[in-house]
C-alpha cells in the first residue's frame, strides 16, 4: 500500500508541515510513547511490531540501554521501504509481515506495539501473539486509546478504556511494571469541519454510524461528559512470568 502523508495512520515525520497541529502532535505523542517503551526496555533483542516508517524502532535502537537488535515489523510493504531508506543503521531490521502472521523461534526480551491492538478485529487473539514472542521474564509494552475513536477513525474496531484494556492483557498472567498516560486536546470544530488534511479519511458520515451503531455514541457522550474534547492514551510496560536470568536488566 502508499503511504498517505495527509491519512490518519502511517505518520511519516520529514513530510509533516510544521503548520499541520494536528499531525505534530500526533506526532509528539508516538515519541513520547517510544521514549517511555525505551526506558522500559530490557534485555539484548527488541522487537518493534506495527513499527510504520520506522521512526520508533530507531528511537530504541539509539536509548534502549543493552539492545543489540531491534526488529520493525510492519504489514505496509511501502511503510518498510521507506523504513530501510531513512531508518536503517547498524543493529536494526526491518521486516515486511502482517502482525497476526510474524514468527521468531528466538523470541525477545522486549516486544513493543504501540497503537495496534485497537485495529485488529480480535484484540485478545493479538496480545496472546505479543506475550507468545516474549521471552520468559521479558516485557511488553502496549498502547490503546482510552476514549473511543471508532466512531471517528474507520481503521479503528474497537474501543478502550484503561480498566477494559487492562482487562483485555489479565489473564495473561503479566505484572504490570509502570504506566504512562497522556492527553491530546481536540478542537471539536475543527474536526466536523475537517479543516486540517489529516482529517479527510475520517469517517465520513459519522451521524450515519451513530445510528447504525447507538453503543459508539453512549460511549462517546460518556467519555466527552468525563473529559472533555480530547483523546487519551495509555500506555503499559507488563513483565511476562518467568526466569529472566538471560535478561540483563536496566
Amino acid at each position: 500500500m502508499d503511504i498517505d502523508v495527509d491519512s490518519l495512520e502511517r505518520l511519516v515525520p520529514d513530510e509533516l508541515e510544521q503548520h499541520e497541529v494536528t499531525g505534530q502532535e500526533t506526532l509528539r505523542l508516538h515519541l513520547e510513547r517510544y521514549a517511555f517503551a525505551a526506558a522500559q526496555a530490557r534485555g539484548e533483542r527488541i522487537l518493534d511490531l506495527a513499527c510504520g516508517v520506522g521512526y520508533g524502532t530507531r528511537l530504541l535502537a539509539e536509548r534502549a540501554h543493552g539492545a543489540t537488535l531491534v526488529v520493525g515489523v510492519d504489514l505496509s510493504a511501502r511503510a518498510i521501504d521507506l523504513a530501510r531508506t531513512r531508518y536503517l543503521t547498524n543493529g536494526i531490521e526491518f521486516v515486511c509481515s502482517d502482525a497476526a502472521a510474524f514468527e521468531d523461534a528466538r523470541g525477545f526480551d522486549t516486544v513493543v506495539s504501540l497503537e495496534t491492538i485497537e485495529h485488529v478485529d480480535d484484540p485478545g487473539e493479538l496480545v496472546r501473539r505479543l506475550v507468545a514472542l516474549l521471552r520468559p521474564g521479558g516485557t511488553l509494552v502496549a498502547s490503546v486509546p482510552t476514549t473511543p475513536s471508532v466512531d471517528f477513525n474507520p481503521h479503528h474496531k474497537s474501543d478502550f478504556t484503561a480498566r477494559s484494556f487492562r482487562a483485555l492483557l489479565s489473564p495473561f498472567g503479566l505484572r504490570e511494571r509502570a504506566a504512562f498516560e497522556q492527553l491530546q486536546r481536540v478542537n471539536p470544530l475543527g474536526v466536523l469541519l475537517r479543516s486540517e488534511a489529516r482529517m479527510k479519511d475520517a469517517r465520513p458520515n459519522v451521524l450515519r454510524f451513530y445510528a447504525a451503531h447507538p453503543g459508539a455514541l453512549g460511549r462517546r457522550i460518556a467519555a466527552t461528559l468525563r473529559h472533555g474534547f480530547c483523546n487519551k492514551y495509555l500506555t503499559l510496560a507488563l513483565e511476562k512470568p518467568g526466569p529472566a536470568a538471560e535478561i540483563k536488566a536496566r
